[in-house]
């Protein structure tokens, strides 16, 4: 069997790729949908959810770049004429089919790939390359649009897989032709085709047609923005009026999973601050910081960091941390209490103080045990889930301004 196509042949190095996509769809959409299915009340299932995503993930990745290499190879190669030429209505249809599979094949992986890359944690790829993709920032909007074209292009592979299979089943058993003996292993002996191969801008602009279609249908059902009204769901809290109000500030935290870094962050947070910055040792002021829980994004664990096993946002919406800013020999000490999930314990957040006139900066950092404040106690493997959690702060805060003004 020769290797390169002809006019009347596939060759076998089309076949190849042509099979190996078909068992890489197989693959891939079974193992996202059980994936997304499996609960993960335990250790054990979130170990077993996130090895299946890893995988569907890793063989998605392959997928694209054996349908990228199978495309390359297609536009290098002739292509085999159409047995019916006459039936030109079901000859479009055929090459619309086939421009929405190839585009598909790339288009479905690589989305999925975006929100892999625009989010953090859970399901690495499985592969030595690093999680990230050039030009794709971590962005949690970036990640719920990527997530819902991921979905579209999915259905729209579907779709299109349903009519290849069903066009290759009717030239076989109702036609009776060889188009579908054409794409079999081996070397088939067929009649010469009647037709020429011909070379039409019109198949892929539908289909073009199609994706755009299906995308600003995507857009319609709110496919592209799951986690934007999360943020509503947060508790309001209370206006402070405090001696130096918060200009501006970021409160995050880091974890270890998986074996990789993930990052967040809290949107919705006070902080009631009173700073004598001429004491030299000892109390110099307080700080009352309050929480809202829900506000927090975290990467693609985000609403599994919300469930009841970890910071039970529903059961306790709020934290606060209540502490004496202390002046010691070694520097500033944020030294107080932190109550979480119902649970209070003592914490100590040192930090650097930067004052110039009526404005301060203030950047600390600490580690907690997430295991003090009982979150996550099902995950014991700190291979799985870390035990340290790094609380940062950064913020800067101007006195005598009323907040919000």
């Amino acid at each position: 069997m020769p290797a390169t196509n002809t006019i009347a042949h596939y060759g076998s190095i089309a076949k190849t790729f042509h099979w190996l996509t078909a068992l890489g769809i197989l693959a891939v959409i079974p193992l996202g949908i059980i994936a997304n299915d499996m609960p993960y009340d335990t250790a054990e299932q979130l170990a077993r959810k996130a090895w299946l995503f890893s995988l569907h993930k890793t063989v998605g990745v392959t997928l694209f770049f054996v349908a990228l290499a199978r495309i390359l190879w297609a536009l290098s190669q002739p292509k085999p004429a159409p047995l019916h030429p006459e039936r030109t209505a079901e000859t479009l249809l055929a090459g619309i089919v086939h421009w929405l599979l190839y585009g598909s094949l790339l288009l479905v992986p690589l989305s999925g790939w975006v929100h892999h890359a625009a989010t953090e944690g859970f399901a690495p790829i499985l592969w030595p390359f690093g999680q990230n993709l050039p030009l794709v920032p971590e962005s949690l909007a970036l990640a719920d649009t990527a997530a819902g074209l991921h979905i579209v292009f999915e259905r729209v592979l579907i779709v299109s897989l349903i009519l290849h299979v069903a066009g290759a089943i009717k030239h076989a058993v109702i036609d009776r032709d060889g188009t579908l003996a054409r794409m079999l292993p081996g070397r088939t002996d067929l009649a010469a085709p009647r037709g020429q191969t011909t070379h039409s801008v019109l198949p892929p602009v539908l289909a073009a047609l199609v994706w755009a279609a299906a995308i600003g249908l995507g857009g319609l059902l709110g496919a592209y923005h799951k986690d934007t009204a999360r943020a509503a769901e947060a508790p309001a809290l209370q206006q402070v009026d405090s001696d130096w109000a918060v200009t501006d500030g970021t409160l995050g935290i880091s974890i270890r999973q998986m074996g990789a870094d993930v990052t967040g962050r809290f949107a919705e947070w006070t902080a009631d601050i009173t700073f004598d910055e001429t004491v030299r040792a000892g109390v110099a002021g307080t700080v009352v910081v309050d929480i809202a829980i829900p506000s927090l994004t975290l990467g693609s664990v985000t609403q599994q960091a919300m469930g009841p096993d970890y910071f039970a946002s529903s059961e306790f919406p709020t934290a606060r941390f209540n502490a004496d800013l202390l002046v010691t020999e070694t520097g500033y000490v944020a030294e107080g209490t932190l109550t979480l999930r119902g649970t209070a314990q003592p914490v100590a957040l040192p930090f650097d103080l930067t004052l110039d006139g009526t404005l301060a900066r203030m950047q600390g950092s600490t580690v907690l045990d997430r295991r003090s404040f009982g979150i996550g106690d099902s995950m014991t493997d700190a291979g799985q889930l870390g035990f340290e959690v790094r609380v940062t702060v950064d913020l800067t805060a101007q006195r005598g301004v009323t907040p919000g003004s």
